[in-house]
């Protein structure tokens, strides 16, 4: 299914959820919805379901206008934060009720195929309550593959379940949906599920659509600073003109010019710093931003350690576990050809060269 937002906007009262916006989906494809919490992600796919209808604008579905069309009379299949099963009717009956309401044939082997490819096998007899949240939510997962909707809509769906369970699910839907046919559409908060899941990636921030493209080039090149912000886990390090007017930023904006072949006026810039792109360890080419180490945690493999230097707290997102004593000296490294750049205005001017997601 081809879906076209066209200057869709919604407000309720005074509030405005979703400002004027235009937005085709790829077709057959996954787009993730990503922005913080009441960024309107929600609303629009409430709009695209057709369990609101817009203030103003209008929805097309394969070119056919449906903006007034009640979600009972689209084919639309979602999934919620919440475990939503039919809590009288085993696992099985929940999965297979889309087939029994089209009539389909075959039903038994299309659960069974589905139970197979979420893990689920052993709970066809089981009711949902005697399942654990993450069991629940492959339940709802499959009973939504099962109705085959051209268009699928995913709000947080792993939200609730712990680290281990959304990384295994993570991975499985993205083969699930990389196999299917359907529109899929996928709310998150998490930059990480947008990398992981690939396909497109819709930045949304305070009701407004920021950028629409290929999930890796909305994240190397965000277009603005509130993109960045929004695409970046932890929070991309932003160096204010200000902070280069000492000798390590004056460094910094030198090296930079080198690097990028660029003419640049340091007081007008704002540099964005992935904590990705900065070491420990030097490489040639590298600017030294000698510091203190101000915080150290590790989160899974990675280690993550705020450094205050001259130019303010930076924050290093270091591979595998590291130990780190508070107050004491280190020096951390970054290519130059790895960071943004962004004018006055807070756009994109200089995107690296090379970078890795």
């Amino acid at each position: 299914m081809e879906l076209r937002l066209e200057r869709i906007e919604k407000s309720v009262g005074a509030q405005v959820h979703l400002y004027p916006l235009d937005l085709t989906l790829a077709p057959r494809a996954v787009t993730v919805l990503l922005g913080a919490t009441q960024a309107g992600k929600t609303t629009l796919m409430r709009l695209m379901a057709g369990l609101d209808v817009p203030g103003k604008g209008r929805i097309k579905a394969d070119g056919v206008d449906v903006t007034g069309l009640p979600v009972r009379e689209r084919n639309v299949a979602m999934v919620y934060q919440q475990f939503i099963n039919y809590p009288s009717m085993t696992v099985a009956d929940n999965i297979a009720s889309p087939l029994k309401l089209r009539g389909e044939e075959g039903i038994d082997a299309r659960v069974n195929q589905l139970a197979a490819k979420l893990h689920i096998e052993p709970f066809l007899k089981r009711l949902p309550a005697e399942l654990s949240g993450g069991q629940q939510q492959r339940v709802a997962l499959a009973r939504a593959l099962a109705k085959n909707a051209p268009l699928m809509l995913l709000d947080e769906p792993l939200v609730n379940l712990d680290y281990k369970l959304r990384e295994e699910l993570r991975d499985e839907l993205s083969q699930l949906f990389a196999a299917g046919t359907s529109t899929v559409v996928y709310a998150t908060t998490e930059p990480t599920e947008a990398l992981l899941l690939g396909g497109y990636t819709a930045v949304m921030d305070a009701g407004e659509l920021l950028q629409y493209g290929p999930t890796a080039e909305v994240f190397h090149r965000p277009k603005s600073i509130r993109v960045a912000r929004a695409f970046s886990d932890p929070p991309m390090n932003l160096i204010e003109g200000g902070a280069q007017t000492n000798p390590v930023g004056a460094l910094l904006v030198e090296a930079l010019r080198r690097a990028q072949g660029e003419r640049m006026s340091g007081a007008d810039l704002t540099i964005g710093i992935r904590a990705s792109a900065l070491r420990i360890t030097q490489r040639p080419s590298d600017v030294s931003l000698p510091g203190r180490v101000e915080l150290a945690e590790i989160a899974g493999s990675d280690t993550f350690v705020h450094v205050g230097t001259a130019l303010g707290e930076l924050v290093a997102q270091l591979t595998g576990v590291h130990e780190f004593t508070l107050g004491a000296p280190l020096t951390l490294y970054l290519d130059p050809s790895a960071v943004h750049v962004f004018d006055a205005k807070g756009d994109l001017l200089i995107a690296p060269k090379k970078e890795g997601i």
